[in-house]
């Protein structure tokens, strides 16, 4: 059985979470202020899409591919990305909030997080790459065994980065966010 192939549309304040998603590819569509709330995403195809102001906390993302995928002013909580197809998966985030979801053991390289909520995310072996954080509230978020190259951190804050649990070669800081690698050692810095 073939997949319905939809592109190039525009899905307008559509409540997803009541009348359901037809399982599909979605190329070039563009989703604004639309509710996926607890729904079943898995097995979707969305290529070169855009989520605007969409709820998509606690989806079903098993097998979801997101390729070339920008979620601007989306609520994004409690998701399993790690869970997603890893093929070619690429995303950017703006505005967002993605309290508690998990990008665990996922390669996101040069990804970008703009005026984002990362509160309690899971970063755990994850390659980040190249990726800008700007502007980002990391409280409590998680990097373990995480590639964090040439990643920048410069605007961010309320992290916790242990330099010998990850590979922080070149990456940015601002003197502010120092204090954030030295969290361990539970010292004062006036």
């Amino acid at each position: 059985m073939s997949k319905t192939v939809i592109e190039e549309k525009t899905f307008k304040k559509i409540n997803f979470s009541e009348r359901g998603l037809a399982k599909g590819d979605y190329e070039n569509c563009t989703f604004v202020n639309c509710v996926f709330s607890n729904i079943d995403l898995s097995n979707n195809n969305f290529l070169e899409c855009e989520f605007n102001g969409c709820n998509l906390s606690m989806s079903e993302m098993a097998k979801t591919a997101f390729r070339n995928i920008k979620f601007k002013e989306c609520k994004l909580l409690g998701l399993h990305f790690e869970n997603c197809n890893k093929f070619l998966f690429s995303v950017e985030f703006e505005n967002c909030v993605l309290n508690l979801s998990s990008f665990y053991k996922l390669g996101i390289k040069k990804t970008k997080y703009i005026n984002c909520s990362l509160q309690e995310v899971d970063f755990t072996e994850c390659d980040l790459s190249g990726s800008i954080f700007d502007n980002c509230d990391l409280t409590r978020a998680r990097f373990e065994r995480t590639v964090l190259e040439k990643v920048d951190f410069r605007t961010s804050y309320n992290y916790s980065i242990d330099p010998e649990l990850n590979r922080i070669k070149n990456a940015k800081f601002s003197i502010v966010g120092i204090i954030g690698l030295l969290d361990k050692y539970d010292i004062e810095v006036e």
